[in-house]
């Protein structure tokens, strides 16, 4: 499946894009970020892993890219994703959920995951769910459906975004070129998707357990 191939071989897939289409590049990337969370349907593109792979190409002397306005752009298209994520989940999220159309992409338990997750961290989940795959594409939609105060919400998703951009970028401009880590980095890829996985897949466990 080609989303896998992507994720595990992002550094590959990234450098192929830069070599293939240059400044156009940092859009592309953008525009993944944004839709990620943005869309909703979407949250199986590769968040953390692009980060970082973004990041070493920044640091990458061989290649024309500027790690701080990545970090910019992910910061950007994190921020607003969530935004219209949330004022969707607050406008017409229950109509969605009950759509047919809707449930082709979005399993039930999806939804649930990210409302119990959500009711557990309060306003917090916004911050801590940016750093959880799949829940940071749900957690916004569901603070939406909740009504939370918009103003409490765009705060939190400030510092989410920021926090996320400069950590995940951050990393992959440090460490992404380091002979190990890139002669092992679908490893490392598949260990950064394991953590950042590991709290949900807790969670899951205690709920079947109760």
């Amino acid at each position: 499946m080609f989303i896998i191939d992507f994720i595990l071989h992002i550094d590959e897939h990234i450098y192929a894009m830069a070599n293939a289409v240059g400044g156009w590049t940092y859009l592309l990337l953008f525009l993944v970020i944004f839709v990620e969370t943005a869309a909703v349907i979407l949250p199986f593109l590769p968040g953390d892993s692009l980060l970082f792979a973004a990041g070493a190409l920044g640091a990458n002397p061989n290649m024309n890219f500027n790690v701080i306005l990545f970090m910019v752009l992910f910061f950007i298209g994190a921020f607003v994703g969530d935004t219209c994520n949330f004022f969707i989940g607050r406008t017409a999220g229950y109509k969605l959920i009950k759509s047919k159309w809707f449930g082709r992409f979005i399993k039930e338990q999806n939804i649930k995951d990210a409302e119990e997750y959500f009711e557990k961290k309060g306003s917090s989940a916004i911050i801590l769910g940016r750093y959880v795959p799949i829940i940071r594409t749900f957690v916004p939609f569901v603070a939406g459906i909740s009504q939370l105060p918009p103003k409490v919400f765009i705060q939190r998703a400030f510092i989410a975004a920021l926090s996320w951009s400069l950590i995940a970028t951050g990393a992959g401009y440090l460490f992404g070129n380091i002979p190990f880590v890139k002669s092992h980095f679908s490893a490392i890829i598949l260990g950064i998707v394991f953590m950042t996985l590991l709290p949900t897949i807790i969670a899951a466990l205690k709920s079947r357990k109760k």
